[in-house]
């Protein structure tokens, strides 16, 4: 079946498209990658999710608004692919975490909107199921992750995008988390002090120096230093938070120091868990300061998922068009010992299309593998 994943990230630029033909083929998933591309939101769109982003007040007139806006940009993006099935992640506004524990997760983009325009039927709301199963709701990729990499080798999954995090494989046993903040603090730096939405190729971190004590201080963050599952995201990492720990820091040098905190935080990750190899996606492998300072701190080799025909920028787009084609067949889609979820689950919630909804008879059997034709 031909399915269209649709990721809007932490970074809120624009929706990442990814059509993919699935089919289950025995304990094998078989994916053929058609096309993927990036939709930039307008910006009146960027504008309005960034006013009812933490630690901004809303009110639910925003909200509602940007629901449906949201909505109907992704119906524009999905459509014309010819799509049996479309998953939609939607655009994540708030991610509850309180004391470690997740409450709730709100990402906007009402699937009617999808539905209605492409005829397909939309699976959306994905993390939910895993909160209410006790889980963080994130992060969920891991799951796309293990399948396509496997367990029989020590590795590593890595996402830059506004959060980082990956997936670690060892042993036969798979973990997942958020890192801390990969380009959602350089992103905000980058606003602020250049009115550029991020760091074009690192230039301003290459031309600054680090601060010690701006570094020091934001390393002493308590989230840091809690052990998985855990989750994090604009909630914490926002502009107030970033505000907080500056003082008459050169611009170039806040910008260098970020970068930094991005390298060194992921290096410790990696080289705690002895990974040796890695796999890289999301916007930070396309800057060049920031891999360059991560190779040097760590001694894992790092690789791209290109070289596995996985787009870097829709390998998140992809995943998830994997993991509603999942819930599609009753399957479940993340991974327990990822998420501290008490079971597996099914995720999603479900948006006929121009007809009445259909599934097909639930599989019992999981796939090992992702295959990529």
């Amino acid at each position: 079946m031909r399915v269209v994943g649709l990721m809007s990230g932490t970074s809120y630029d624009g929706i990442d498209v990814a059509v993919a033909e699935l089919e289950l083929a025995g304990d094998e998933i078989v994916m053929t990658p058609v096309t993927d591309r990036q939709v930039a939101y307008d910006r009146a769109i960027t504008e309005r999710i960034a006013d009812i982003l933490p630690p901004a007040q809303t009110t639910i007139e925003q909200v509602c608004q940007l629901d449906a806006l949201l909505g109907q940009a992704y119906a524009q993006a999905a459509a014309g692919h010819g799509a049996d099935l479309v998953v939609s992640h939607g655009q994540t506004v708030f991610h509850w975490v309180d004391d470690g524990r997740v409450g709730g997760t709100l990402q906007l983009g009402q699937p009617a909107w999808i539905a209605a325009h492409t005829g397909a039927p939309v699976i959306s709301d994905l993390r939910s199921a895993d909160i209410a199963a006790g889980g963080q709701g994130a992060p969920l990729v891991p799951a796309f992750d293990a399948l396509l990499l496997g367990t029989d080798k020590p590795r590593a999954a890595l996402n830059l995008g506004g959060i980082a995090n990956a997936t670690i494989i060892r042993d036969g046993s798979v973990i997942g988390y958020d890192i801390g903040p990969a380009n959602a603090l350089i992103d905000l730096a980058a606003r602020k002090f250049f009115d550029e939405s991020y760091d074009r190729d690192g230039q301003h971190a290459s031309r600054g120096h680090i601060d010690e004590r701006l570094l020091n201080d934001l390393l002493a963050e308590p989230y840091y230093r809690r052990q998985p599952p855990k989750s994090t995201g604009k909630e914490l990492f926002h502009l107030g938070y970033l505000n907080r720990h500056l003082r008459s820091e050169p611009a170039e040098d806040v910008l260098a120091t970020l970068t930094e905190l991005t390298a060194r935080t992921v290096a410790d990750e990696l080289d705690r868990h002895g990974i040796t190899e890695v796999v890289a996606s999301g916007g930070g492998v396309r800057n060049p300061e920031l891999m360059a300072r991560l190779r040097r701190l760590t001694s894992a080799a790092i690789g791209s998922i290109d070289d596995l025909g996985i787009p870097s920028d829709a390998k998140e787009a992809y995943a998830f068009a994997v993991l509603g084609f999942l819930s599609w067949h009753g399957l479940p889609a993340a991974v327990p010992s990822v998420t501290g979820a008490r079971t597996a689950r099914i995720l999603g919630s479900y948006t006929p299309g121009s007809g009445p909804l259909r599934l097909p008879e639930p599989r019992t059997h999981a796939p090992t593998r992702l295959r990529i034709r």
